[in-house]
This record gives C-alpha cells, structure tokens and sequence, in this order.
C-alpha cells in the first residue's frame, strides 16, 4: 500500500543581498534603455521597474518569479495569491509582498482606477486578457498613454488575446516548463538580474536531470483539484492537460489520460470520463489551505475503486509547483516519486 504524502523540503533558494535586484548572483548586465518585444508590442524600459503593478488574483506565476529573482521590493501592489504552496516558505513570501490596498473585482483583476492610483512604472499581467477594458481593468494603449509599461507573461500572449499572432497561439498551445524558464529569464532581464535568473534556472535543470529515467510501460498520471470542481461543468475534480501540465507529467515519466486536452474540453470532463480514466497514480492538486490531499485521495479511491491507483492507494499532491512559476521541478519530482513507487 503506497501513500506519498505533500511534505517536501524543497523551495525557492534565497536570493543574497548585494546586487541590483537584492542578488549577489554574477552574470551580464542589462544595459538601458532596453527595448523588448512582448506579444508584439515593443515596450522599453530606461531603467529597472521600480513601482511594479501586479494583475491577475488567480495566478501566482509573476509574484513567485519575482519572489524567486529577489525583485519583489519593486512591487507597490500586488493581486496574486494562492494560500498553499509546495515551497514550505512562499506563502508568508507572498503575503510580505505590499498589495497597495487594491480591491478586486468580480474578474478578479484590479480595477483601472486603482492601478493609476498606484503610480506605477510597469503592469504585469499573466494573460493578455488582464489589459482588456471590458474586464475593469486597463488597456495597454491607456497605460502606455500615461507613460506606464506593461508586460504580458510571453507563453500567455494568446489567452485572452482579441487578434493573437500566429506564432502566439502556437506558443501557448506548447507551453512547457521550459516557459517558466522563459518567464524568469525574461524577467531577469528586465530587472538587470540576469545572474540571478539564470542561477535559479540552472537550479532547476539540475534538479530535473537528477531524477530516474523511466522504465518500462509508463503509468498513467491522473492530476485532479478536488476544492476546483466549480471549473468544471459536472461538479467533478478540475482535471488538467495539455501544454505545460502534460510535460510536467512526462518528465516524470508518466503519460496523462486527458493530454492534450483544451482548456473548454477539460471543463466538460464527467463522471464517466473519469471512471475510465483508470490511473495508476492520483495527484491531487491542493488550491485552499485547509485542502487535506489524503481525504481527498480517500474519497476519489472509494467513489471509483477500479482504478489501478485506488487498489494500491498510490497517490501524492502538489499546489503551485504544477502551474507556470519557478517550482515546476517540485511537480516533476513529486509525481516522478509516485510513479516510480507504483512500480
């Protein structure tokens, strides 16, 4: 009988104090003024953002990356938080970030009056959709008017998008953990700690390339969040697949029964579906703090004994490690743990 719990040692490293940004980490310098294309607009910084705007309350991508590259000083107002993480320390991380007093809306984003009264020099949001007027929030042409930069995540250009480039919606399609390493390095070099980026990056490879390489016929990998049923529209689990949630899996050598999935047909996953979903490992996906991973586990085990999983009662979690941000390595480990546990 195999039950991998959550607990894990694993975290952000600690940025030293010392350079730009609060690392002490060598690497190239970022020379201003510096020009950028994101999602097709050039956006150009004279110097490092000093007064950051953070959109988007349903995402945590920006503040960890930022959190994780030593930068979060240069926030005034951030919406991002997520109440549970898989690195033991960043949820007091992110509640140390200033949130400005911001009010969000019933989108979930930050209202445009209240991110021009923040006086910001930059806007990051985590989806193209977060700058769309319609939503409450504020338009790029808007801030840029009132000679404020805005930043949208470069995996996410697409997503909310109203015309997305071709190579846009190719790119979030394909999203990977190699994104998350794109979203930090770009951010390091925005932030003139490209050391500091490349460090936690490298961090990362390492990590990856430590675990076993899988063997045999590979499990299948059923990831569910037990406290997101009110994403889909069967009252089930929320279930992810595709893009980055699809090679978190296969890095851990297990094969997801609903890969490659879009977002609309993931919501529409029933009972049914889930039945002959028939993993052998469960993950279960942690999004509120009182999420207790083991009842969960017990109850999808009992409502759907067939599984291969529920007979060994091989299951495991993760929170924000399996989600775009700077812990994807946690992710691939914890489930490549219980994959290679199942045998």
């Amino acid at each position: 009988m195999l039950a991998l719990g959550a607990c894990s040692g694993t975290k952000v490293p600690e940025a030293s104090a010392g350079a730009p940004g609060g690392s002490a980490a060598a690497g190239p310098r970022t020379t201003y003024p510096l020009t950028i294309d994101n999602c097709g607009r050039k956006v150009t910084f004279t110097q490092a953002p000093r007064r950051v705007v953070l959109l988007n309350g349903a995402s945590v991508a920006e503040v960890e990356s930022m959190i994780a590259l030593g930068v979060q000083g240069s926030i005034v107002a951030n919406s991002q938080s997520y109440g549970v993480s898989d690195d033991p320390a960043m949820v007091e991380k992110i509640k140390a970030v200033p949130t400005g007093g911001v009010k969000l809306n019933q989108n979930f984003e930050i209202p445009r009056e209240q991110i021009l009264a923040q006086s910001p020099d930059l806007v990051i949001s985590t989806w193209a959709g977060g700058f769309d007027d319609k939503i409450g929030s504020i338009g790029q042409d808007e801030l840029a008017k009132a000679g404020i930069n805005s930043f949208v995540t470069p995996s996410n250009c697409a997503n909310g998008a109203t015309s997305p480039r071709p190579q846009d919606v190719t790119t979030y399609a394909n999203r990977t953990v190699e994104s998350s390493f794109d979203l930090l390095t770009q951010l390091g070099v925005i932030f003139d700690v490209q050391g500091r980026a490349a460090e936690v990056v490298q961090q990362a490879r390492t990590s990856l390339a430590a675990l076993p390489s899988p063997t045999g016929a590979r499990k299948r990998v059923l990831v569910a969040y037990p406290s997101m049923s009110m994403m889909t529209t069967n009252g089930v689990p929320a279930v992810f697949g595709g893009g980055i949630f699809d090679d978190i899996i296969n890095r851990a050598g297990g094969v997801n029964p609903f890969g490659g999935l879009t977002d609309q047909q993931l919501t529409g996953i029933n009972v049914e579906a889930l039945a002959t979903s028939n993993p052998d490992v469960l993950v279960i996906g942690l999004y509120q703090p009182d999420d207790d991973a083991k009842k969960f586990a017990e109850q999808l085990f009992a409502k759907f004994p067939q599984w291969p999983a529920s007979k060994t009662k091989t299951y495991t979690s993760v929170s924000d490690s399996f989600y775009l941000g700077p812990l994807n390595a946690v992710a691939v480990k914890r489930i490549s743990d219980a994959v290679h546990a199942a045998g």
